[in-house]
């Protein structure tokens, strides 16, 4: 009988003020076979389980540290890697983030590295056991129901990797690393179901065109087999949400007509509608309905992230939350240029704290007046704790988050048709906004997919999705301008993408699969220096 894949990640660092001492840990321990588990559909109905679970997993780093609690954080993580959610900061040592914000300790021998290595490879390994465990030729069509959701799990957890890890071009930033070693558009290693521990140990970063047809291989068979999965919560990925995988995936190579018609499959395939005025103000439920979305994440009370109270997705994301870091700072913020970009007429610029005198001061709804008018400008409401509790940590903290929106696909719809066609992606943009965000909206900023961008970028503030844009297009990043409201060493430029968005692969790894040693991408910690206004 053949034991689920192995995967081996070493944890060996050396000192320094980020590091810790040294440890070795093999990934999983042997529980089960293949035989064991895909003999019994409730065997394997539990591996489909721990899927949704760990977009929730809390702790995967041997040392506390607060921004170890799951998808969710390395949401957060893209996010302030982007010029779209400046942090207030004022030296309190209540930001985790702050190395990602500031292009500080991003090297491979930091554990910045360490916890979304660690994260990713692990979401690996819960694919592959699901993966692993099912047996197409003797697996009745439960079982294949979960084998297709396994695959589209593994697809999203190496399409995130891929667009994370791959060393793309940067001005005046070589690809060269400190080896002597050319990078340039190498991914990750790729991890399957039934390696063994050599080859583990043993196992290259791949290419972009290797990693692509291995990618589009699981998301082909989560579309042939998904159709098999009756369980219908939004936790678990649907034929919708595979469409949407593969429009996103066609977006990364640039194949525009691919990324077109598979955003529009998605649309006419999902149940779900682009969230209204409403729905996205409510003081209640905004942004934390699980029923408003493709895909999604549920927290509950006994979740062990809920039950930390500080370590968790409101925690972190609702500045509204009494009992949270963002309660009481780091505020989240928008970049006040995009926030001066946008119409007072779309009602998504409510979500954003109006400066004093602007003609929408007064017009965000708050959860607590009082607490709103303590908040700095542009500071966001966004994401409301459960029921709109402030108070209560294991009631707020209950909340659903997005991992994929039907708006979304709008947005990949008309850049993939821009990229085509001008006229007709200009269409489709002032179609989904007017209909759905701004009935006064009109594009006439000539580049229409820039202009598509910015509004996907509005849409998905706050969702880790727009750093995928900005390193694919190799877009600038600008935070330091006269009055913005970055913090002075966030205040960092670039001339196209920034060279922190291509990640560092922790030196760990290179320590346990010997393919890696001197191919990790070169450092970009402090790469920038911060604008200084005159």
């Amino acid at each position: 009988m053949k034991n689920i894949s192995k995967l081996i990640l070493g944890v060996c660092l050396s000192s320094s003020v980020l590091m810790t001492g040294c440890i070795e840990e093999t990934l999983p321990t042997q529980v089960a076979t293949e035989d064991q588990l895909g003999s019994s559909s409730k065997a394997t109905e539990a591996l489909l389980w721990a899927m949704p679970a760990y977009f929730n997993t809390f702790r995967v780093l041997p040392q506390r540290q607060d921004y170890d609690w799951g998808y969710g954080s390395i949401m957060h993580i893209r996010d302030v890697m982007t010029e779209d959610m400046p942090i207030v900061y004022s030296g309190s040592g209540y930001d985790w983030y702050t190395g990602w914000e500031m292009n500080k300790a991003q090297g491979d021998s930091y554990m910045y590295a360490q916890f979304h290595w660690w994260y990713y490879y692990k979401f690996v390994q819960t694919a592959n056991n699901m993966i692993g465990a099912v047996n197409t030729e003797t697996a009745n069509t439960l079982q294949l129901g979960y084998l297709g959701a396994g695959h589209a799990f593994r697809a999203l957890a190496y399409l995130d990797m891929a667009q994370m890890y791959e060393f793309m071009p940067v001005e005046g930033f070589s690809s060269v690393n400190s080896s002597g070693n050319d990078v340039l558009n190498l991914t990750v290693p790729i991890v399957k179901e039934g390696m063994t521990e050599a080859e583990a140990r043993n196992n290259p970063r791949v290419t972009r065109q290797v990693m692509a047809e291995f990618i589009l291989g699981d998301l082909n068979k989560a579309e042939e087999y998904i159709v098999n999965l009756k369980i219908t919560t939004k936790t678990l990925p649907h034929l919708d949400v595979v469409y949407g995988l593969k429009a996103r995936y066609y977006m990364w190579l640039g194949d525009y007509a691919n990324a077109r018609t598979y955003a529009r499959k998605a649309i006419d395939a999902t149940s779900v509608t682009p969230m209204t005025e409403n729905q996205c103000l409510s003081t209640t439920k905004g942004f934390n309905d699980l029923s408003c979305w493709m895909w999604g994440s549920q927290l509950k009370a006994e979740d062990d992230q809920v039950k930390s109270g500080i370590a968790t997705w409101t925690s972190w994301m609702s500045n509204e939350a009494s009992y949270g870091y963002t309660g009481g700072e780091p505020f989240l913020m928008i970049n006040r240029t995009m926030y001066e970009r946008m119409s007072d007429t779309d009602f998504r610029k409510k979500i954003w704290k109006a400066p004093a005198g602007t003609a929408l001061e007064g017009k965000t709804p708050f959860i607590n007046q009082e607490t709103g008018e303590k908040l700095p400008d542009y500071a966001s409401v966004k994401f409301r704790p459960n029921e709109g509790n402030t108070s209560v940590s294991n009631v707020g903290n209950a909340v659903a988050f997005p991992i994929m929106r039907v708006e979304e696909m709008y947005f990949i719809e008309a850049e993939a048709a821009a990229h085509l066609n001008a006229v007709e992606g200009k269409q489709l943009l002032e179609t989904f906004m007017k209909n759905y965000r701004d009935p006064k909206y009109v594009c006439s900023n000539s580049d229409v997919v820039e202009e598509v961008v910015f509004q996907k970028r509005v849409e998905l503030w706050g969702e880790g999705l727009t750093f995928y844009d900005v390193k694919r297009l190799n877009m600038s990043v600008t935070r330091g301008y006269p009055d913005t409201n970055f913090y002075d060493t966030a205040r960092l430029n670039t001339k196209g993408r920034p060279a922190w968005m291509n990640m560092s692969i922790v030196r760990q790894e290179s320590d346990n699969n010997e393919a890696l040693v001197g191919f990790g991408n070169p450092d970009p910690t402090d790469f920038y220096k911060p604008w200084i206004s005159e």
